[in-house]
């Protein structure tokens, strides 16, 4: 079903102006009985200005928003989770993973973390296994994230075998040094400031449980 333009209106604007003055200026000349040179010029500049206020818009006629292409993603919908993690971080994660999966553009959520998956959610691909590429290390490194906004573009796209194969746009989001999400989206340029936003709001809420995970596991 298409959507209805929400600009429809302002875009038939130009076109009703430049017909209304062309009309206009045509019964000013009828009832006119003594035409000026003024007056001539002044009628030439009132046809031209209406010619190009329809010229004007007829092109935003053609002019629509297009969103990217979106593709369906290869793979089987489903929700994997580390057994061994304690009750409240599998909570966590769950809620921090569907939050992802329902406000931002991802389709598809593998987490990472000490050289572990413990967390593939959405449309997974076959392989379940991460091994770390140039892209996932560097922004290990860095603590940075990485988004590739066109995967199709990207050499280094390869790394990202545990993905679904025609994943269109990728973001690499670290949980500090240990780990990081890998987010993957159906459609190229999909993700937005928002959405960066909230992932990376939930990905400093995840590092903090893990790290206190950690803290308890030494104390035991």
């Amino acid at each position: 079903m298409s959507k209805s333009d929400p600009n429809r209106v302002l875009r038939r604007l130009p076109i009703v102006v430049g017909w209304l003055g062309g009309i206009l200026l045509f019964v000013n000349r009828m009832f006119t009985s003594e035409l000026t040179n003024s007056q001539s010029r002044a009628d030439v500049l009132g046809v031209i200005l209406s010619a190009l206020l329809i010229l004007t818009g007829m092109l935003w006629q053609q002019v629509q928003s297009r969103t990217p292409d979106s593709v369906k993603l290869v793979g089987e919908e489903g929700f994997e989770i580390a057994p061994e993690l304690p009750e409240v971080v599998k909570t966590e994660l769950a809620w921090a993973s569907r939050l992802l999966l329902l406000n931002t553009a991802t389709r598809s959520l593998v987490v990472v973390y000490q050289g572990k998956v413990i967390l593939r959610r959405g449309i997974l691909a076959q392989k379940s296994e991460v091994t770390p590429g140039a892209i996932l290390n560097r922004v290990l490194e860095k603590q940075k994230p990485v988004y590739l906004v066109d995967v199709k573009a990207y050499p280094g796209k390869i790394e990202f075998d545990y993905l679904p194969e025609n994943t269109q746009g990728i973001i690499c989001q670290p949980l500090a040094t240990e780990g990081a999400m890998i987010l993957g989206a159906n459609a190229p340029r999909s993700y937005t400031k928002q959405d960066e936003n909230w992932i990376a709001g939930i990905a400093d809420k995840l590092t903090v449980s893990l790290k206190n995970l950690e803290l308890k596991s030494k104390d035991y």
